[in-house]
């Protein structure tokens, strides 16, 4: 069982999926969403609260986490970067094995493109996994590439 996180603070997304014989499927995935009139270590405690929880009902054999990449707002990177030490936290507390792609590595992994645009990755997340509808909310859709991408990096 892997587990993909696109971090962030108001809204993370992470998606499971199980390999089985060879075959994956998506066994769940959606938001972690934290309101921003909560103190910032609330928010960061609810995340905690809720991998943990997430970790607890789906205990992976690996988590795919995805690098943090900022270009413009320092103080958006900070708050990813503090969400991104709670999840590795959690996930060292597990020794669950972790390993970090980068936006352009899913795309690759996933598409075969590394410029591929965000509806194409959602597009191939639903044939791949064989879904009727593409993930929603878009962050969902991500960790779902994230584990995806994991997966095919594997093989």
């Amino acid at each position: 069982m892997i587990i993909g996180i696109d971090p962030g603070l108001a809204r993370l997304g992470y998606g499971v999926i199980d390999l089985t014989d060879r075959k994956e499927r998506a066994l769940c995935y959606g938001c972690i969403e934290t309101d921003k009139e909560l103190r910032h270590a609330e928010r960061l405690l609810r995340i905690y609260t809720e991998i943990n929880s997430l970790f607890d009902r789906y205990p992976p054999s690996h988590l795919a986490l995805e690098k943090l990449f900022f270009t413009k707002n320092i103080s958006s990177a900070m708050g990813v970067s503090e969400v991104r030490g709670v999840i590795l936290l959690a996930a060292e507390q597990r020794k669950i094995p972790i390993t970090e792609y980068t936006p352009n590595e899913i795309k690759q992994a996933i598409t075969g493109s590394g410029r591929a645009e965000k509806h194409q990755m959602q597009e191939m997340i639903k044939s791949l996994l064989h879904l009727e509808e593409i993930p929603r909310p878009d962050d969902a859709a991500d960790g779902l590439s994230i584990a995806l991408c994991h997966i095919h990096i594997l093989r």
